[in-house]
């Protein structure tokens, strides 16, 4: 599904180069749940954004579903993030003036969804969530965990095949954490592909397949027979 093929990843910093990635290669099969890990600056974010169609690499290939999106225009980029891959963030990024309803039902609106449509759909979602009380709530209205479950609605109300996760517990209570690892883990028992980044090595310690990222490189890649519930 996912084919990283010598992804290199620099940015200028003044007069200096930094190198995020230096030429990561891995593949991430449908369905697979695989936690990223590593210190601070070791370039996991950088990996994730590009995983996600956020940000071009600067060599390398990158294949997903069987096609090379490096070579994609900007308007291609989006059409496919918006079709395949789901983004649920640390900091939840909803649109502060728009109810949960109203956040959950963008990626519809921008896909050409029916309106009649829409509103079954982002319905279904909240409810799927235990937000149907919550859905005319604006996210300041909203605890933490709440924002997280209407972001995640968000992510996966057009069903894509992959959910990138960034730290999605790290600004919530403990409580909370477990609630939205439990609904993600859900969804990637549906098939739904999971890549979570974390610091929480009680978090990568469920997912079935562990990488270590440092210095921008993959210095390893393990996996389990089973997963601990």
């Amino acid at each position: 599904m996912i084919i990283l093929d010598g992804i290199h990843r620099a940015f200028q910093v003044g007069d200096q180069t930094v190198h995020a990635l230096n030429g990561v290669s891995l593949r991430i099969d449908a369905g697979e749940y695989v936690a990223v890990m590593g210190p601070s600056g070791s370039g996991k974010s950088t990996l994730l954004n590009v995983m996600g169609l956020l940000d071009r690499p600067t060599a390398g290939t990158y294949h997903l579903d069987g096609h090379d999106v490096t070579t994609l225009s900007d308007e291609q980029l989006a059409a496919t993030r918006r079709d395949k891959i789901g983004f649920v963030f640390q900091f939840f990024h909803l649109v502060p003036r728009l109810s949960a309803a109203e956040n959950v039902e963008l990626p519809l609106m921008l896909a050409g969804v029916d309106p009649t449509q829409r509103k079954d759909r982002v319905a279904k979602a909240l409810a799927g969530m235990g937000l149907a009380d919550r859905a005319d709530h604006r996210p300041d209205q909203l605890s933490g965990g709440q924002r997280q479950r209407v972001a995640i609605a968000r992510a996966t109300i057009l069903e894509p095949a992959v959910i990138l996760a960034d730290e999605p517990t790290g600004n919530l209570d403990q409580q909370s954490g477990r609630d939205v690892i439990a609904i993600i883990e859900e969804l990637n028992a549906r098939g739904i592909a999971l890549v979570v980044v974390t610091h929480d090595s009680m978090i990568a310690g469920r997912a079935r397949r562990r990488i270590q990222i440092v210095d921008g490189n993959v210095e390893s890649d393990t996996v389990r027979e089973t997963r601990e519930s």
